[in-house]
């Protein structure tokens, strides 16, 4: 984690960031930035006060810089910017923010330097990132995922920027139109004769030269989104508290029936080698496969993020009960 810079410009830019958390003049001095207070409570149970509605803020990931974008904020400071224009090409960014290092790993200094009204953290990142952060300007903590109500959850955080920033009634809108892409989508399912369809989501990379998979069980996002679609989840491995995700081989894959539609994204723009439209075409157990042999492998278009708001969801109903319903 680099070190805050001890320079006199920054530590005035903290002190102006910090000042903004705290109480202001009170209403018996005549003032009425009282009432234009937002007070908050965020992931972690701190409270969070702003003097108003943030409009200078840093995302230090990308599903809440992509509720950001979606309410109309444009972010002063992304994390790993060009990894978020490859990766969330479906809700692009409007401005030029500046880039904030990685995700894992943001620059205090250009984040004091950006004097920002607030900065959107999430859980992930280290506690002790989280406390240097507290020193540039308000903090608010999200939690990325959940794997006991994942839609629920994206829904939460979306809610709560949406008060941080003055947006809500954008957030009821995008509320109310991912509710109309999932009764649509179930729609078209059902027309289709596809209403309980057992569906298989992944993702995968190749390292030591051996393809490993990352199976969406019904505890992640894409996997709620189908069960709301009327799917079948077909994974039987057990997913992580947060995200719902698994680790399995192409071996493991033996295990799925006969009847099940396989769906992934690749990667492919982002430059990583797709292992399921190459590094796999070979291998005997994988043609071997039901649904590779009855041509059920469904490649969605990159620039879906897997992990972000209503509107990467929605462009996956579309891809997803476009690519079964051909």
């Amino acid at each position: 984690m680099r070190r805050l810079i001890s320079t006199a410009a920054v530590v005035t830019a903290a002190a102006l960031s910090l000042a903004a958390c705290g109480t202001t003049e009170s209403a018996s001095d005549g003032s009425d930035k009282a009432a234009d207070q937002i007070r908050l409570t965020d992931a972690t149970g701190a409270k969070v006060t702003l003097d108003g509605r943030a409009k200078k803020v840093v995302g230090t990931e990308w599903n809440v810089v992509e509720s950001l974008v979606s309410l109309g904020v444009d972010p002063v400071g992304v994390s790993d910017v060009k990894g978020y224009k490859t990766w969330d090409s479906v809700v692009p960014l409007k401005n030029t923010p500046k880039d904030i290092g990685t995700r894992g790993e943001p620059s205090m200094e250009t984040i004091a330097s950006l004097e920002p009204d607030l900065i959107l953290a999430t859980t992930d990142l280290p506690a002790s990132a989280v406390k240097q952060l507290k020193k540039v300007g308000p903090v608010l903590t999200v939690r990325p995922a959940d794997a006991s109500d994942p839609i629920g959850q994206m829904t939460e955080n979306l809610e709560l920027i949406a008060k941080a920033t003055g947006t809500e009634q954008q957030a009821a809108t995008l509320d109310k139109q991912f509710e109309a892409k999932i009764a649509a989508g179930r729609k078209k399912l059902d027309k289709a004769g596809l209403a309980g369809t057992e569906i298989a989501f992944a993702d995968g990379y190749v390292a030591s030269n051996q393809v490993s998979i990352r199976p969406y069980t019904d505890g992640s996002l894409i996997g709620d989104v189908n069960k709301r679609l009327g799917l079948k989840n077909a994974w039987k491995v057990e997913g992580d508290k947060d995200y719902g995700l698994a680790t399995t081989d192409v071996e493991d894959l033996t295990g799925l029936g006969d009847d099940v539609r396989f769906a992934y994204i690749g990667g492919e723009s982002s430059g990583d080698r797709d292992p399921f439209a190459k590094n796999l075409t070979k291998n005997s157990v994988w043609k071997s496969l039901p649904f590779v042999k009855a041509g059920d492998v469904h490649q969605l278009p990159d620039g879906i993020w897997m992990f972000g708001g209503p509107e990467s969801m929605g462009a996956y109903i579309d891809a997803l009960t476009d690519a079964l319903t051909k």
